[in-house]
């Protein structure tokens, strides 16, 4: 009776220390998801009317998913030390649909790529085109991509000269750093996003483990 109170209690621990390590996960994503939307090239692109507004479905399930996180790992923590099946099986549902947003943002982040680039480029050239049209109105959309994705041009940069960032030394055919550029961050959301997948399976494991060690030390008493 006894080993078997000591297997639930280092099960116990091992929950609780899982909990800490999934909140500290979870304000990581966070972290993660609001500097990624609201940093950089994103932050820039945001403010176009004709900003890809579905890029950051991804961006907006991970830092929902983060703080869900933050709120189960908690709520997993009281699971544990209360030893209540119940609280525990809930937690178990809570991991479930984290892991299901997680997977889903980092499928999303893979399959969606080619598709993400390709919207992004369109507006660029259409920005580019508009250029030419009125110089006026295509001025403000094209020096922001520019500065977004420090580029300039697609061919040649003379045309749009007066668009391009003052610190660029050397040519850089926008049309390639939009791809460079949108892979390296979609391909890194996607990372994040079946990474706390796969920690979530642990949680799930260890939950299950401990409610079913619950019952059964219940069953002998």
């Amino acid at each position: 009776m006894g080993r078997f109170r000591g297997g639930l209690r280092c099960i116990k621990y091992l929950l609780l220390g899982f909990n800490l390590l999934f909140w500290l996960a979870g304000s990581a994503v966070i972290v993660f998801g609001l500097w990624f939307r609201f940093g950089g090239t994103i932050k820039d692109l945001s403010s176009e009317d004709k900003s890809p507004e579905y890029f950051y479905v991804g961006l907006y399930v991970l830092v929902g998913a983060g703080a869900l996180m933050m709120a189960v790992g908690f709520f997993g923590c009281c699971g544990a030390m209360r030893e209540s099946q119940c609280v525990l099986g809930s937690f178990f549902t809570c991991l479930l649909v984290i892991f299901a947003a997680e997977v889903t943002t980092g499928v999303f982040a893979f399959i969606g790529k080619s598709v993400a680039i390709r919207h992004v480029q369109t507006m660029y050239e259409e920005a580019y085109n508009d250029y030419f049209k009125d110089r006026e109105r295509g001025n403000g959309t094209l020096i922001t991509f520019h500065s977004a994705f420090q580029c300039c041009g697609k061919e040649s940069s003379d045309q749009v000269q007066p668009t391009c960032p003052k610190d660029l030394l050397v040519h850089k055919n926008c049309i390639d750093e939009i791809e460079t550029i949108i892979s390296v961050k979609l391909q890194l959301i996607g990372i994040v996003g079946i990474g706390v997948a796969g920690l979530t399976i642990f949680g799930m494991i260890f939950s299950m483990v401990l409610c079913c060690a619950i019952r059964n030390s219940r069953d002998v008493i």
